[in-house]
Parts: C-alpha cells; structure tokens; sequence
C-alpha cells in the first residue's frame, strides 16, 4: 500500500510541477491559461510540495498571496491528515 501511495505521490506532484510550469508558459505567451481552480485542486490531491517548490524555481505566482498562503496551507492540511491518519492507525 505504501509503494502504491508513493507512485501516486511522485505522478501527482510531477503532473502539478507540468501545469504549473505550463501555466507560466502560456502567460509569458498570452495565451489561454490553466485556471487557478485546477492548480488548487492539483495541490489538493497531493501535488502541493512540488507545486511550491516549482512556482519559486520559475517565480511564478510568487506575488500572488492566494498562492503564497494558500499553498502552503495546503501542506499543513496535508501534514495534519497524515499525522492523524498514524495516530489513528
């Protein structure tokens, strides 16, 4: 089960670092971008770490405070979940 959840981890954070860097992409071009519903819920899902590791590598949506606070309490939520989730196991 752990290796399962691992693989998940590493798919949806590679997948997060993609839209994010392809979001930046697209607004360096100015074209049609990812909406920042999909960011979020890939963060969500487990994609956060390496979606704010990414938005800082290519400084994107770093002055965005939604972003700023809104992703890293993502993670705290995330890291709750987890700690609960032993605590209970």
């Amino acid at each position: 089960m752990e290796k399962f959840i691992l693989i998940y981890l590493l798919c949806i954070s590679l997948i997060a670092a993609v839209y994010t860097i392809a979001d930046k992409i697209k607004a360096k071009r100015g074209t049609w971008r990812v909406p920042e519903a999909t960011l979020f819920l890939l963060s969500l899902l487990g994609g956060s770490v390496a979606m704010y590791i990414t938005m800082h590598l290519i400084r994107h949506k770093t002055k965005h405070l939604r972003f700023m606070i809104g992703i890293p309490l993502i993670i705290l939520l995330q890291i709750g979940v987890v700690v609960a989730l032993k605590i209970l196991l």
